[in-house]
């Protein structure tokens, strides 16, 4: 589970961050509590297909893309299923409670699916939203959402 969050938290950094290097990743890392080496950092760069792409500063940053798998081999689908603790809906809304500093990761994996009627995500540190435009819809969203969570 340590590897899944230690990744989860990757993903989260360099979505918010634009991360240049191997070094800067392991700083961010150790900053928000995980004792990590550039070495495992290079693994986990492999592992999570992890590109580097040219950033708003004009310099260049580490990116995750998706890398076209099926949902159930899908790296990013295991690190959902280890940090999200629980899917419920209400009105045009899917509530989506995860472990502590892991809901930005989540949220990008729920965006990436390119379910129809997703609006986007909304996430604080625990917690993600995802907005849906039609309320009639809603419950089967969750449920879609809650079957990967089982698979």
């Amino acid at each position: 589970m340590a590897r899944s969050l230690r990744q989860s938290k990757i993903i989260e950094i360099i979505t918010n961050n634009e991360i240049e290097t191997q070094e800067e990743l392991v700083s961010s890392l150790c900053s928000a509590g995980f004792d990590v080496t550039q070495a495992t950092v290079s693994r986990d760069i492999k592992e999570l297909g992890l590109i580097k792409i040219v950033g708003e500063t004009k310099k260049y940053r580490y990116a995750f893309v998706g890398n076209g798998d099926s949902v159930g081999n899908n790296r990013s689908a295991n690190i959902f299923r280890e940090a999200v603790m629980w899917v419920k809906y209400i009105n045009n809304l899917v509530v989506i409670k995860t472990i502590k500093g892991t809901a930005g990761a989540v949220s990008n994996f729920v965006d990436r699916l390119g379910i129809e009627h997703v609006m986007g995500c909304v996430y604080g540190e625990d917690t993600v939203m995802v907005i849906i435009d039609d309320q009639s819809v809603v419950s089967k969203i969750s449920a879609r959402l809650s079957e990967i969570l089982e698979s």
